[in-house]
């Protein structure tokens, strides 16, 4: 199941796609669990931004208590998180740029790896790199070094896509330097994913996000011959907002998940995951 959390004072706000507070994170978790779906996986508004994104690794984050909070509601349940700066910069960027514009990829990975080991220290199951840079996976040593070794990394694997904006607009997310993330794959090359995706497993990543689930198919059966890693295709805002509307007709929905199963993945990532509890259950 995926949830938005955003603060108190974002919540008046009209947003594409369905948000709450912290402090309604613990009655989610509950559900879930009556219901048989055994993880969470967070997004977490910034609510204080800056040029280095450097909220997203304090342990008062949103993100953060919205862990502690799930955590105490069900210690079984696993949390999954995002870890990327694009929530937490006032650019919203998923990377620190440096004073010519350009990326500073040391400057960002050292960010993310801080809010990994946040993240891990509010007591997060699996963390998710998802600016999608090479060498992102070296949040492990930094995980390692702080005592969570146990804390699972799953980088996401991202094909450029405008089924990202509900996200995008919910969480104030939106890049100012336009749509296009730099370095997410061109939907037209998935032989270019397949590189990205066995990099990441080179560097010692053990289960991967695929997004968006509808460009994912072609790359997970790729993926399933050739190498031997949890595959996990996520149903993004878009896929959600199009397919559902607002969870109203699930059908749709069914049906690419019906194909997702058929195309190799293992778990898939889902907001509709509670609603489609109800009616499987």
């Amino acid at each position: 199941m995926v949830i938005l959390v955003r603060g108190d004072h974002d919540l008046m706000a009209s947003r594409p796609m369905p948000t709450m507070p912290i402090k309604e994170v613990g009655a989610v978790v509950g559900d879930l669990a009556r219901y048989g779906v055994p993880a969470l996986k967070v997004f977490a508004g910034g609510d204080r931004r800056d040029a280095h994104g450097s909220r997203g690794a304090t342990a008062d984050s949103i993100m953060a208590n919205a862990i502690r909070e799930a955590k105490s509601a069900n210690p079984a349940v696993t949390v999954m998180t995002e870890t990327c700066l694009c929530s937490y910069t006032d650019s919203g960027e998923c990377h620190i740029a440096r004073k010519d514009g350009q990326p500073d990829l040391a400057a960002t990975l050292e960010a993310m790896a801080a809010q990994a080991v946040a993240q891990a220290d509010a007591g997060a199951d699996i963390v998710g790199p998802a600016a999608m840079l090479a060498g992102s996976v070296r949040i492990r040593r930094a995980l390692d070094e702080t005592g969570h070794h146990n804390v699972a990394v799953m980088p996401h694997l991202i094909f450029d896509s405008r089924l990202y904006e509900g996200y995008r607009k919910t969480m104030d997310a939106v890049p100012t330097s336009g749509d296009r993330r730099p370095f997410q794959i061109d939907p037209r090359s998935p032989m270019a994913a397949v590189d990205s995706a066995l990099a990441f497993i080179s560097e010692g990543a053990r289960m991967l996000l695929l997004e968006p689930a509808l460009f994912c198919a072609n790359v997970l059966i790729m993926l399933k011959r050739t190498c031997d890693v949890q595959l996990s295709p996520f149903s993004v805002s878009g896929e959600y907002l199009r397919l559902t509307g607002f969870g109203d007709d699930l059908r749709l929905m069914l049906e690419l998940f019906t194909f997702l199963k058929r195309s190799a993945s293992g778990q898939i990532i889902t907001y509709a995951a509670a609603d489609m509890a109800r009616i499987l259950a």
